[in-house]
């Protein structure tokens, strides 16, 4: 359990940061460059790349290199962790607010 929560963390200490969440955004569509990932931002290459570690030290991304061009793509698995974990959250939230709306209804239909 304390292996998951760190890679909990780690993923979304990832994806706080609005460029990576745009890249991983973008990377759903399917695989692209770095040069083309970077292309709609406004810093320079080295900086852009420390973005493309992170991500793919959350192993949220791999990387492949052929020739000069690093191509990256989106790591599925990875995501599914995410998907599971806001899945646990949704029904507990639900619960509650099913709980919550049950408590409102009867507490007007006992006031009547």
């Amino acid at each position: 359990m304390e292996q998951y929560q760190t890679q909990l963390d780690g993923i979304f200490q990832a994806l706080a940061d609005p460029t990576r969440r745009a890249v991983v955004g973008r990377l759903g569509r399917g695989p692209a460059s770095v040069g083309e990932l970077a292309a709609p931002f406004e810093m320079a290459l080295p900086s852009f790349m420390k973005h493309i570690h992170v991500l793919e030290g959350a192993g949220l991304i791999r990387t492949s290199k052929a020739g000069r061009v690093r191509t990256c793509s989106i790591e599925r698995a990875r995501l599914a962790a995410v998907d599971s974990w806001l899945n646990e959250q949704r029904a507990i939230w639900e619960g509650r607010t099913d709980r919550l709306e049950q408590f409102v209804t009867q507490d007007k239909e006992q006031g009547k």
